[in-house]
Protein backbone atom coordinates (compact mmCIF):
# COMPACT_ATOMS: atom_id res chain seq x y z
CA UNK A 1 0.00 0.00 0.00
CA UNK A 2 1.24 3.38 -1.35
CA UNK A 3 2.00 5.97 1.92
CA UNK A 4 0.04 9.32 1.16
CA UNK A 5 2.67 11.47 3.75
CA UNK A 6 1.34 14.76 4.49
CA UNK A 7 3.87 17.92 3.55
CA UNK A 8 6.31 19.93 5.87
CA UNK A 9 5.19 22.94 5.32
CA UNK A 10 1.33 22.50 7.00
CA UNK A 11 0.35 25.84 8.89
CA UNK A 12 0.62 25.65 12.42
CA UNK A 13 -3.37 26.19 12.60
CA UNK A 14 -4.31 23.06 11.04
CA UNK A 15 -1.77 21.16 12.91
CA UNK A 16 -3.40 22.77 16.31
CA UNK A 17 -6.66 21.42 14.48
CA UNK A 18 -5.14 17.71 14.09
CA UNK A 19 -3.89 17.98 17.96
CA UNK A 20 -7.10 18.55 18.66
CA UNK A 21 -8.64 16.36 16.85
CA UNK A 22 -6.27 13.57 18.04
CA UNK A 23 -6.78 14.14 21.65
CA UNK A 24 -10.82 13.70 21.12
CA UNK A 25 -10.34 10.12 19.30
CA UNK A 26 -7.84 9.53 22.82
CA UNK A 27 -10.50 10.37 24.89
CA UNK A 28 -13.36 8.31 22.97
CA UNK A 29 -11.16 5.37 22.31
CA UNK A 30 -8.48 4.85 25.22
CA UNK A 31 -9.10 7.86 28.29
CA UNK A 32 -11.24 5.09 30.20
CA UNK A 33 -8.89 2.66 30.40
CA UNK A 34 -6.35 5.01 31.26
CA UNK A 35 -8.20 6.31 34.11
CA UNK A 36 -9.57 2.95 35.38
CA UNK A 37 -5.65 1.99 35.59
CA UNK A 38 -4.47 5.23 37.03
CA UNK A 39 -6.97 4.68 39.79
CA UNK A 40 -5.75 0.57 40.23
CA UNK A 41 -2.24 1.87 40.45
CA UNK A 42 -2.91 4.82 43.02
CA UNK A 43 -5.09 1.99 45.26
CA UNK A 44 -1.82 -0.14 45.56
CA UNK A 45 0.62 2.59 45.58
CA UNK A 46 1.76 4.55 49.01
CA UNK A 47 -1.44 7.33 48.13
CA UNK A 48 -4.00 4.43 48.55
CA UNK A 49 -5.43 6.90 50.95
CA UNK A 50 -6.45 9.04 48.25
CA UNK A 51 -8.02 6.27 46.29
CA UNK A 52 -9.88 5.66 49.34
CA UNK A 53 -11.62 8.74 49.53
CA UNK A 54 -12.03 9.11 45.77
CA UNK A 55 -14.26 5.77 46.29
CA UNK A 56 -15.72 7.07 49.14
CA UNK A 57 -16.76 10.15 47.11
CA UNK A 58 -17.65 8.00 44.44
CA UNK A 59 -20.03 6.22 46.11
CA UNK A 60 -21.89 9.47 47.33
CA UNK A 61 -22.00 10.64 44.18
CA UNK A 62 -23.10 7.75 41.93
CA UNK A 63 -26.16 8.59 41.26
CA UNK A 64 -24.93 12.62 39.79
CA UNK A 65 -25.51 10.88 36.12
CA UNK A 66 -28.65 10.01 36.25
CA UNK A 67 -30.03 13.56 38.16
CA UNK A 68 -28.32 15.85 35.26
CA UNK A 69 -24.96 15.28 35.37
CA UNK A 70 -22.59 18.12 36.62
CA UNK A 71 -21.37 20.40 33.66
CA UNK A 72 -18.46 23.07 33.43
CA UNK A 73 -18.99 26.02 31.38
CA UNK A 74 -15.32 26.30 31.67
CA UNK A 75 -15.00 22.90 30.08
CA UNK A 76 -17.47 23.63 27.38
CA UNK A 77 -15.46 26.27 26.94
CA UNK A 78 -11.63 25.43 26.43
CA UNK A 79 -9.59 26.76 22.87
CA UNK A 80 -9.19 23.17 22.05
CA UNK A 81 -12.89 22.73 21.23
CA UNK A 82 -12.42 25.38 18.64
CA UNK A 83 -9.58 23.69 16.60
CA UNK A 84 -11.66 20.68 17.36
CA UNK A 85 -14.54 22.31 14.81
CA UNK A 86 -12.59 24.14 12.65
CA UNK A 87 -10.71 20.41 11.52
CA UNK A 88 -14.01 19.12 10.00
CA UNK A 89 -15.32 21.81 10.29
CA UNK A 90 -18.24 21.48 12.32
CA UNK A 91 -21.63 23.53 11.88
CA UNK A 92 -24.81 23.72 13.62
CA UNK A 93 -27.49 25.30 12.08
CA UNK A 94 -30.64 27.15 14.06
CA UNK A 95 -33.53 26.83 12.17
CA UNK A 96 -36.22 28.28 14.26
CA UNK A 97 -36.31 29.69 18.32
CA UNK A 98 -37.18 27.60 20.97
CA UNK A 99 -38.74 28.64 24.31
CA UNK A 100 -36.02 28.27 27.22
CA UNK A 101 -39.33 27.80 29.71
CA UNK A 102 -39.77 23.62 28.26
CA UNK A 103 -37.73 20.73 28.27
CA UNK A 104 -37.14 19.16 24.68
CA UNK A 105 -35.91 16.40 23.56
CA UNK A 106 -33.33 16.14 20.69
CA UNK A 107 -33.49 12.73 18.35
CA UNK A 108 -30.01 12.79 16.45
CA UNK A 109 -29.46 11.52 13.37
CA UNK A 110 -27.59 9.84 12.40
CA UNK A 111 -24.92 8.26 14.54
CA UNK A 112 -21.84 7.49 12.92
CA UNK A 113 -18.75 5.60 14.05
CA UNK A 114 -17.89 8.60 17.00
CA UNK A 115 -20.72 10.60 17.18
CA UNK A 116 -18.51 13.73 16.14
CA UNK A 117 -21.51 15.87 15.12
CA UNK A 118 -23.26 15.25 18.80
CA UNK A 119 -20.45 15.88 20.29
CA UNK A 120 -18.93 18.66 18.81
CA UNK A 121 -22.46 20.73 18.69
CA UNK A 122 -24.09 19.87 22.34
CA UNK A 123 -20.68 18.81 25.20
CA UNK A 124 -18.80 22.10 23.69
CA UNK A 125 -19.52 25.37 23.06
CA UNK A 126 -17.47 25.73 20.19
CA UNK A 127 -20.57 25.84 17.66
CA UNK A 128 -22.06 28.50 20.01
CA UNK A 129 -25.12 25.93 21.09
CA UNK A 130 -25.51 28.48 24.08
CA UNK A 131 -25.56 31.69 21.88
CA UNK A 132 -27.70 30.30 19.43
CA UNK A 133 -30.10 28.88 22.01
CA UNK A 134 -30.13 31.32 25.06
CA UNK A 135 -31.43 29.51 28.06
CA UNK A 136 -31.13 25.81 27.39
CA UNK A 137 -28.55 23.58 28.63
CA UNK A 138 -27.81 20.39 26.61
CA UNK A 139 -26.93 17.58 27.72
CA UNK A 140 -25.77 14.45 25.32
CA UNK A 141 -27.17 11.15 26.80
CA UNK A 142 -24.44 8.27 26.61
CA UNK A 143 -24.25 4.49 27.96
CA UNK A 144 -24.39 3.92 31.93
CA UNK A 145 -21.47 1.61 31.38
CA UNK A 146 -18.91 4.63 31.12
CA UNK A 147 -20.07 6.42 34.20
CA UNK A 148 -19.20 3.53 36.29
CA UNK A 149 -15.44 4.32 35.19
CA UNK A 150 -13.36 6.19 38.03
CA UNK A 151 -12.21 9.83 36.76
CA UNK A 152 -13.55 9.49 33.35
CA UNK A 153 -16.51 10.01 34.50
CA UNK A 154 -16.06 12.93 36.28
CA UNK A 155 -14.41 14.17 32.93
CA UNK A 156 -17.46 13.34 30.71
CA UNK A 157 -19.82 14.91 32.93
CA UNK A 158 -17.86 18.31 33.00
CA UNK A 159 -18.87 18.49 29.00
CA UNK A 160 -22.60 17.98 29.81
CA UNK A 161 -22.76 13.91 29.38
CA UNK A 162 -25.27 12.40 31.64
CA UNK A 163 -26.30 8.09 31.50
CA UNK A 164 -28.86 7.19 28.71
CA UNK A 165 -31.02 4.98 31.18
CA UNK A 166 -34.56 5.60 31.43
CA UNK A 167 -34.04 7.70 34.87
CA UNK A 168 -31.77 9.86 32.99
CA UNK A 169 -34.08 10.93 30.92
CA UNK A 170 -37.27 11.47 32.57
CA UNK A 171 -35.28 13.70 35.20
CA UNK A 172 -34.48 15.54 32.01
CA UNK A 173 -37.58 15.52 30.58
CA UNK A 174 -39.62 16.73 33.59
CA UNK A 175 -37.59 19.63 35.04
CA UNK A 176 -39.99 22.54 35.98
CA UNK A 177 -39.46 25.74 34.63
CA UNK A 178 -38.09 23.83 31.65
CA UNK A 179 -34.53 24.84 30.27
CA UNK A 180 -33.11 21.37 29.82
CA UNK A 181 -31.97 19.53 26.33
CA UNK A 182 -31.98 15.99 26.20
CA UNK A 183 -29.73 14.59 23.18
CA UNK A 184 -30.65 11.26 22.00
CA UNK A 185 -28.48 9.28 19.21
CA UNK A 186 -31.63 7.52 18.49
CA UNK A 187 -29.76 4.74 16.30
CA UNK A 188 -27.47 3.52 19.15
CA UNK A 189 -24.85 1.48 18.76
CA UNK A 190 -26.35 -0.70 16.21
CA UNK A 191 -26.55 2.10 13.77
CA UNK A 192 -22.13 2.47 13.98
CA UNK A 193 -21.99 -0.61 12.54
CA UNK A 194 -23.51 0.43 9.62
CA UNK A 195 -21.86 4.06 9.19
CA UNK A 196 -19.93 4.25 6.20
CA UNK A 197 -19.08 7.48 3.43
CA UNK A 198 -21.59 7.16 0.87
CA UNK A 199 -24.49 4.87 2.91
CA UNK A 200 -26.90 6.13 5.58
CA UNK A 201 -28.80 3.46 7.36
CA UNK A 202 -31.02 4.50 10.41
CA UNK A 203 -32.34 2.89 13.44
CA UNK A 204 -35.74 4.18 13.73
CA UNK A 205 -39.01 2.01 13.64
CA UNK A 206 -38.35 0.24 16.59
CA UNK A 207 -36.43 3.53 18.39
CA UNK A 208 -40.19 4.71 20.20
CA UNK A 209 -39.34 4.53 24.12
CA UNK A 210 -38.38 8.16 24.21
CA UNK A 211 -41.18 9.68 21.91
CA UNK A 212 -43.20 7.82 24.89
CA UNK A 213 -40.98 10.08 28.10
CA UNK A 214 -41.79 12.84 25.60
CA UNK A 215 -45.37 12.70 25.94
CA UNK A 216 -45.44 11.57 29.28
CA UNK A 217 -43.37 14.14 30.54
CA UNK A 218 -44.65 17.21 28.12
CA UNK A 219 -41.43 17.52 26.97
CA UNK A 220 -41.14 18.94 23.16
CA UNK A 221 -39.26 16.47 20.36
CA UNK A 222 -37.07 18.20 18.47
CA UNK A 223 -35.34 15.86 15.28
CA UNK A 224 -32.06 16.78 14.72
CA UNK A 225 -30.09 16.21 11.43
CA UNK A 226 -26.15 16.00 10.92
CA UNK A 227 -25.41 15.76 7.43
CA UNK A 228 -21.51 14.67 6.54
CA UNK A 229 -21.44 12.40 9.81
CA UNK A 230 -21.04 9.35 8.31
CA UNK A 231 -18.29 10.49 5.88
CA UNK A 232 -15.62 10.89 8.61
CA UNK A 233 -14.70 7.29 8.90
CA UNK A 234 -13.89 4.01 6.44
CA UNK A 235 -15.47 0.85 7.96
CA UNK A 236 -14.71 -3.16 7.16
CA UNK A 237 -17.42 -4.55 5.10
CA UNK A 238 -19.71 -6.19 7.03
CA UNK A 239 -22.91 -6.46 5.59
CA UNK A 240 -26.08 -7.98 7.72
CA UNK A 241 -25.25 -12.01 8.29
CA UNK A 242 -21.74 -12.22 7.73
CA UNK A 243 -19.44 -13.94 10.30
CA UNK A 244 -18.07 -10.43 11.12
CA UNK A 245 -21.52 -8.86 11.44
CA UNK A 246 -22.65 -12.02 13.70
CA UNK A 247 -19.72 -11.14 15.90
CA UNK A 248 -20.14 -7.72 16.52
CA UNK A 249 -23.67 -8.11 16.92
CA UNK A 250 -22.70 -11.06 19.55
CA UNK A 251 -20.51 -8.24 21.33
CA UNK A 252 -22.72 -5.46 21.33
CA UNK A 253 -25.62 -8.01 22.89
CA UNK A 254 -22.99 -9.05 25.82
CA UNK A 255 -20.62 -5.67 26.28
CA UNK A 256 -23.51 -2.91 24.94
CA UNK A 257 -21.31 -1.07 22.89
CA UNK A 258 -20.79 -1.12 18.94
CA UNK A 259 -17.34 -2.48 18.01
CA UNK A 260 -16.92 -1.28 14.57
CA UNK A 261 -14.06 -1.92 12.48
CA UNK A 262 -13.25 1.53 11.29
CA UNK A 263 -9.96 3.65 9.90
CA UNK A 264 -9.44 7.07 8.18
CA UNK A 265 -6.11 8.68 8.34
CA UNK A 266 -3.30 9.39 10.57
CA UNK A 267 -1.23 12.39 11.94
CA UNK A 268 1.63 12.52 9.82
CA UNK A 269 0.05 10.87 6.66
CA UNK A 270 -3.36 10.56 4.86
CA UNK A 271 -3.33 6.64 4.26
CA UNK A 272 -4.18 4.80 6.76
CA UNK A 273 -5.06 5.53 11.01
CA UNK A 274 -8.16 6.31 13.98
CA UNK A 275 -8.27 10.17 12.86
CA UNK A 276 -11.16 11.25 10.65
CA UNK A 277 -11.54 13.08 7.55
CA UNK A 278 -11.62 16.62 7.03
CA UNK A 279 -15.13 16.52 5.83
CA UNK A 280 -17.24 19.00 6.89
CA UNK A 281 -20.28 18.65 9.27
CA UNK A 282 -23.93 20.54 9.02
CA UNK A 283 -26.08 19.63 11.91
CA UNK A 284 -29.54 20.78 11.53
CA UNK A 285 -31.88 21.75 14.54
CA UNK A 286 -35.54 20.96 13.58
CA UNK A 287 -35.35 19.80 10.30
CA UNK A 288 -39.33 19.37 10.11
CA UNK A 289 -38.89 17.57 6.49
CA UNK A 290 -36.83 15.12 7.32
CA UNK A 291 -39.01 14.35 10.93
CA UNK A 292 -41.99 14.22 8.34
CA UNK A 293 -40.04 11.77 5.78
CA UNK A 294 -39.62 9.19 8.84
CA UNK A 295 -42.76 9.21 9.85
CA UNK A 296 -44.14 8.72 6.49
CA UNK A 297 -41.82 5.85 6.11
CA UNK A 298 -42.75 4.00 9.80
CA UNK A 299 -46.30 4.47 8.54
CA UNK A 300 -45.86 3.30 4.87
CA UNK A 301 -44.22 0.34 6.53
CA UNK A 302 -47.52 -1.69 7.75
CA UNK A 303 -46.20 -2.89 10.85
CA UNK A 304 -43.54 -5.71 9.51
CA UNK A 305 -43.32 -4.65 6.17
CA UNK A 306 -40.63 -2.03 5.60
CA UNK A 307 -40.54 0.90 3.26
CA UNK A 308 -37.66 2.98 2.51
CA UNK A 309 -36.77 6.13 0.83
CA UNK A 310 -33.25 6.99 -0.93
CA UNK A 311 -31.14 10.23 -1.44
CA UNK A 312 -31.64 10.90 -4.90
CA UNK A 313 -29.38 14.28 -4.91
CA UNK A 314 -28.20 17.03 -3.22
CA UNK A 315 -26.88 20.54 -4.39
CA UNK A 316 -26.60 23.59 -2.72
CA UNK A 317 -29.94 24.36 -1.59
CA UNK A 318 -32.23 20.84 -1.23
CA UNK A 319 -31.82 17.43 -0.77
CA UNK A 320 -34.28 15.23 -2.81
CA UNK A 321 -35.98 11.77 -1.46
CA UNK A 322 -37.02 9.63 -3.50
CA UNK A 323 -39.61 7.26 -1.33
CA UNK A 324 -40.85 4.20 -2.36
CA UNK A 325 -44.35 2.76 -1.63
CA UNK A 326 -46.82 0.67 -2.64
CA UNK A 327 -50.55 1.64 -3.50
CA UNK A 328 -52.28 -0.45 -0.51
CA UNK A 329 -50.31 0.96 1.84
CA UNK A 330 -51.31 4.72 0.77
CA UNK A 331 -55.03 3.77 0.46
CA UNK A 332 -55.02 2.04 3.52
CA UNK A 333 -53.72 3.20 7.33
CA UNK A 334 -53.14 -0.69 8.36
CA UNK A 335 -51.41 -1.05 4.82
CA UNK A 336 -52.98 -3.96 4.03
CA UNK A 337 -55.63 -4.26 0.60
CA UNK A 338 -57.56 -6.65 -1.78
CA UNK A 339 -55.75 -4.97 -4.91
CA UNK A 340 -52.52 -6.17 -6.07
CA UNK A 341 -49.70 -3.31 -5.13
CA UNK A 342 -48.00 -1.49 -7.79
CA UNK A 343 -45.08 -0.07 -6.59
CA UNK A 344 -44.81 4.61 -6.69
CA UNK A 345 -42.61 6.82 -6.32
CA UNK A 346 -42.84 9.96 -4.58
CA UNK A 347 -40.26 13.14 -4.28
CA UNK A 348 -40.14 14.90 -0.94
CA UNK A 349 -37.24 18.09 -1.30
CA UNK A 350 -35.67 19.49 1.85
CA UNK A 351 -34.30 22.60 1.68
CA UNK A 352 -31.22 23.44 3.61
CA UNK A 353 -30.37 27.12 2.01
CA UNK A 354 -28.93 27.62 5.33
CA UNK A 355 -25.98 25.88 4.79
CA UNK A 356 -24.21 28.25 1.69
CA UNK A 357 -23.25 25.15 0.06
CA UNK A 358 -23.82 21.27 -0.66
CA UNK A 359 -23.09 18.66 1.38
CA UNK A 360 -22.03 16.09 -0.66
CA UNK A 361 -22.70 13.44 -2.93
CA UNK A 362 -25.74 11.38 -3.46
CA UNK A 363 -25.98 8.56 -0.25
CA UNK A 364 -27.89 6.02 0.05
CA UNK A 365 -31.01 6.06 2.83
CA UNK A 366 -32.66 3.20 4.89
CA UNK A 367 -34.93 2.93 7.53
CA UNK A 368 -34.94 -0.77 9.22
Amino acid sequence: MKVEFAPLNIPLRRRLQTAATLQWVFSFLALAQCCLAAFVLLALSDWWIVALLYAGWLWLDWDTPTCGGRRSQWVRSWSVWDFFKDYFPLTLVKTVDLDPKKNYIFGFHPHGVLVAGAFGNFCTEATGFSRLFPGLRSHLLMLPFWFRVPLFRDYIMCGGLVSSCKSSLSHLASRPGGGNVAVIAVGGAPEALDARPGALTLQVLNRKGFIKMALKHGAQLVPVFSFGENELFDQMENPSGSPLRKLQNGLQSIMGVAMPLFHARGVFQYSFGLIPYRKPIHTVVILQSVCACLCVCERMSGGKKRSGFQITSVTSDRVVLTVLQSAAASCSPQGSSSQPTTPSLKRKYISHDAFGHGVGSSSRFRVV
